[in-house]
C-alpha cells in the first residue's frame, strides 16, 4: 500500500515514511524536494555521498561490484553486438545525422513529456539523470534544432532526422529471462512540422518502416511483421496507406494490432511494434510511433515527432554466431 503526501501527487511508500520515521524529520522530504534551491540540494548531496564514499574500503567496492546487477558487463559479446549495431547504420535512409549522446539527460527528460515513472530511472546527484532511452535524448536535440530552424523561418518545415545507438539503464527489477539493468538500443527520431493531409505522418513513418524492414534483413531476419495500432480514428488513413506503400517489400507483413495494450498514453495516432523472425523464433526488437514531445518542448502545437527503438542486445543475442551455433536469448 501506497499514500500520497499533503500535495496530492506524490506517492509516500512504507519504506519512504520509515526512512522520514527513523529521521525524526517528517518536514524532511518536503525541503529537500521543494525547499531547497537547486545548486544547494547539489552541494548537500555531493558532500554526503563524498562522505559515504570516503569510508568505503575496496574490498566493499568490490563485494558492491560482484551483488549490483547496474554495474556488471553485459552478457553480449562486443564484436557481435558491433556487427548487429553497423548492420542498423548501414540500413539508415539517407538525410539521417547520427549522433554519440552523452551518457546523461536533464533531470525529468523521460518524465517531464512521457509518462515514465522518475523512479524508473537512475537521477544523479548534480541535477540530470542516466539515459534510459536514447530517443529522448534525440528528442530533445531535435526540438532544439526545429526551434532554431523556426526562430529564423516560423513556418519552416524542413525535418530533422536524427539516430543513435546507446547503453541505456533502467532502475525497474524484471524477473524475466533476457531483462537487463542496462543494454543496448538503437533509435530513430524525425521531427517537422504539420503541413496538413497528414503528409508528415505518411512520409516519415514509411521511411521508418523501410528502415525497420531493410534493417531486419541485413542481420539476417527470415521474415519481419510489423504490427501497426491505430490510437485516433484519425490516424487510420495512415494505416491503409502504410500497408499500400510498404506492400512490396520481400519478407515484410503490415498487419493492423487493435489490441495492443502497451504504449496508449506514451505514443499519439499511431505506434507500430516490429517482430522479427530468427533461428526459428519470432521475437520483438522494435517499437514505435508519433509522440507530442516535440510539442511540449517547443511550445509549437504544429510540431510533429516521430520515434523508434530497437533492442540490440535482443537481435545480437538471437543471431547465429559465425563459428558456431545461434546464440539464444536468456
Amino acid at each position: 500500500m501506497t499514500r500520497h503526501d499533503a500535495t496530492g501527487d506524490i506517492p509516500v511508500t512504507p519504506a519512504l515514511r520509515r526512512v522520514l520515521a527513523r529521521a525524526d524529520a517528517p518536514e524532511l522530504l518536503d525541503l529537500l524536494a521543494d525547499g531547497m534551491p537547486g545548486a544547494d540540494l547539489t552541494t548537500l548531496l555531493l558532500e554526503v555521498f563524498r562522505r559515504r564514499a570516503d569510508r568505503l574500503s575496496p574490498a566493499e567496492v568490490m563485494r558492491r561490484y560482484r551483488s549490483d546487477r547496474f554495474v556488471a558487463p553485459a552478457p553480449v559479446e562486443f564484436a557481435a553486438l558491433r556487427r548487429t549495431e553497423d548492420a542498423l547504420l548501414a540500413a539508415l535512409p539517407d538525410g539521417f545525422e547520427v549522433l554519440v549522446l552523452a551518457p546523461v539527460v536533464p533531470l525529468a527528460a523521460h518524465s517531464a513529456v512521457a509518462t515514465v515513472d522518475p523512479r524508473k530511472v537512475i537521477a544523479t546527484v548534480r541535477g540530470s539523470e542516466v539515459a534510459a532511452d536514447p530517443t529522448n535524448a534525440l528528442a530533445l536535440e531535435a526540438a532544439h534544432r526545429r526551434s532554431l530552424a523556426l526562430a529564423d523561418e516560423p513556418r519552416s518545415d524542413t525535418p530533422v532526422r536524427l539516430a543513435a545507438g546507446q547503453r541505456v539503464t533502467r532502475a525497474q527489477s524484471f524477473n524475466a529471462p533476457g531483462m537487463l539493468a542496462h543494454f543496448q538500443l538503437f533509435g530513430l527520431v524525425t521531427a517537422g512540422r504539420d503541413t496538413g493531409d497528414r503528409r508528415f505522418e505518411h512520409r516519415h513513418l514509411a521511411e521508418h518502416l523501410r528502415f525497420a524492414a531493410r534493417a531486419m534483413a541485413d542481420v539476417g531476419a527470415q521474415d519481419t511483421q510489423i504490427r501497426l495500432t491505430v490510437l485516433d480514428d484519425a490516424a487510420a488513413p495512415v494505416l491503409e496507406r502504410m500497408r499500400h506503400d510498404l506492400a512490396g517489400l520481400p519478407g515484410v507483413e503490415v498487419c493492423e494490432d487493435p489490441d495492443r495494450a502497451t504504449g496508449r498514453g506514451y505514443y499519439t495516432g499511431l505506434c507500430f511494434k516490429v517482430y522479427a523472425s530468427i533461428g526459428g523464433q519470432q521475437l520483438e526488437v522494435g517499437d514505435g510511433g508519433f509522440v507530442q514531445w516535440s510539442q511540449l518542448l517547443t511550445g509549437n502545437r504544429k510540431e510533429r515527432l516521430l520515434i523508434s527503438g530497437y533492442g540490440v542486445d535482443r537481435l545480437t543475442e538471437a543471431l547465429p554466431s559465425p563459428n558456431g551455433p545461434p546464440r539464444h536469448t536468456r
